[in-house]
């Protein structure tokens, strides 16, 4: 019995050893294995946290859409910019909230303005005079949802925005691209003109339009817009009916050397800023008169341009036709007569100047002829009627007499079809949407007989014509 219970007590406690060394055994192997898995939890977090780190990601909520668009109004810290003193940027139509709670949806890569070069049209637009917002996004909605365009023009005055120098008035610019910004694949072309007073020649006639002593004050400018409104302007038209006194009084004359000079320091400075703009030189006037003192001929001057390196330096030439009495398609040598015609121009006087065709086919000869690729941009076309303007008898546009609101629309779509299928048509801007409205059908006002807005706010035949070829030009494109 004591042998019996001498081998019960020795089983006993090795069953004690075991049990004691195998629970030490298991916590030793728990605590490895939470070690191991604290470890790999911990680098994880650390390695992702120094990614974003290295790669400047800030580890913060994205913006909302109304930050983004004031945060691109701001102006940048490398350039002091006045505020604006009546600044009002308008609303998005999506809610801070609603956009806060969700995730932003990842950008659709879209072609540069540059890239794209798919016969396109567009329309100019008078800013808002009011400055209200509201009424601006009226006239984008008007350009892009009833007309169906993708670009719009706007005129900028450098002489209004910048009347002392570094002293800048934003408020034209603060109210038209972040309202047209809100109209997704809304293009806009800004023309840049008119040099203000402190940048011109000394001794010049200030009276007159002209351009800067030393270009790079235009070209300190056009930056600054650019730097205030990134990703906003995708066309710039640089000057414009250079070829008149006008437009260019210069102690050197029209010189087209001294315009290529202007035109090349500009081209360089924004395709350093944003490759995809589009540069136009600076449309012409098409002009009987050539001495050389008020006018060049429109043909000749383009061969002084060309001869003065003008090619090398924009991405498109830039046209002006407006097209009198006589219809898109007729040259100049054969234009049939019109005994009813008051302006008689065109019938009595044979003059390329008359011929919207003869105009733009020959631009494009001559860029072809001096081995160069670029297209036209036609950055103001369209025919004028007097139809229900009151009072109208404006010197120099009698044609408008000649023209009814049926035959504006014809010639409008007549033209449209050409350019399209011609081939060396790239951007096409009608003249215009609403100067009429816009400056009261002011019979003084040599821009409203061209107005697709008539009297009253009657949308004249050209309107739902543009609206219906627009339609049906996006779809046969697939768009």
């Amino acid at each position: 019995e004591r042998n019996l219970a001498t081998r019960t007590s020795i089983v006993r406690r090795q069953l004690r050893d075991f049990v004691f060394i195998w629970t030490g055994i298991t916590l030793m192997l728990a605590g490895c294995t939470f070690f191991a898995i604290y470890l790999a939890y911990g680098g994880l977090i650390e390695t992702t946290s120094d990614a974003l780190t290295r790669n400047n990601v800030p580890n913060t909520p994205q913006p909302t859409v109304a930050a983004q668009l004031a945060a691109q109004a701001t102006v940048p810290p490398t350039r002091q910019l006045e505020p604006t003193a009546t600044r009002t940027l308008a609303p998005t139509a999506t809610s801070a909230a609603t956009v806060t709670e969700q995730q932003p949806p990842t950008p659709t890569p879209t072609t540069l303005p540059v890239d794209d070069t798919t016969f396109q049209v567009g329309i100019q637009v008078q800013q808002s005079l009011d400055g209200n917002p509201d009424n601006q996004r009226g006239w984008m909605n008007d350009v892009y949802t009833n007309l169906g365009l993708r670009w719009f023009k706007q005129q900028v005055r450098w002489e209004d925005i910048e009347p002392e120098q570094g002293q800048y008035n934003w408020q034209l610019l603060d109210l038209v691209l972040p309202s047209a910004a809100e109209f997704p694949g809304l293009r806009v072309m800004l023309s840049i003109v008119t040099a203000p007073d402190w940048a011109r020649e000394p001794g010049i006639d200030t009276s007159r339009e002209g351009p800067p002593a030393n270009p790079q004050d235009y070209v300190n400018f056009v930056t600054a817009i650019l730097e205030r409104y990134p990703g906003m302007v995708h066309a710039i038209e640089v000057w414009n009916e250079q070829n008149i006194d006008r437009e260019w009084t210069s102690t050197g004359g029209l010189s087209a050397a001294n315009y290529v000079a202007l035109l090349r320091v500009t081209y360089q400075a924004v395709k350093n800023i944003d490759p995809g703009i589009i540069i136009i030189s600076g449309a012409l006037s098409p002009t009987g008169l050539s001495d050389g003192i008020r006018a060049w001929d429109n043909f000749t001057y383009t061969d002084q341009l060309i001869n003065a390196g003008m090619l090398n330096y924009t991405d498109c030439m830039g046209a002006h036709h407006n097209g009198y009495n006589i219809g898109p398609s007729v040259t100049w040598d054969a234009v049939p007569n019109d005994p009813s015609a008051q302006f008689r121009g065109p019938f009595e006087n044979p003059h390329h100047s008359w011929s919207f065709r003869s105009t733009l086919e020959t631009y494009a000869r001559k860029i072809a002829n001096a081995g160069g690729d670029q297209p036209l941009c036609v950055t103001e076309f369209g025919w004028a009627v007097s139809e229900g303007i009151t009072g109208f008898d404006t010197p120099g546009f009698e044609f408008a007499n000649d023209n009814t609101p049926e035959e504006q629309s014809e010639f409008t779509i007549e033209a449209l079809n050409n350019m399209r299928d011609w081939g060396f048509v790239w951007l096409a801007f009608l003249w215009n949407l609403n100067y009429g409205p816009q400056a009261g059908w002011s019979p003084d006002n040599d821009n409203v007989p061209y107005s697709i807005i008539g009297p009253d706010w009657q949308h004249r035949p050209v309107y739902g014509a543009l609206r219906d070829w627009q339609s049906e030009y996006m779809a046969s494109i697939g768009r």
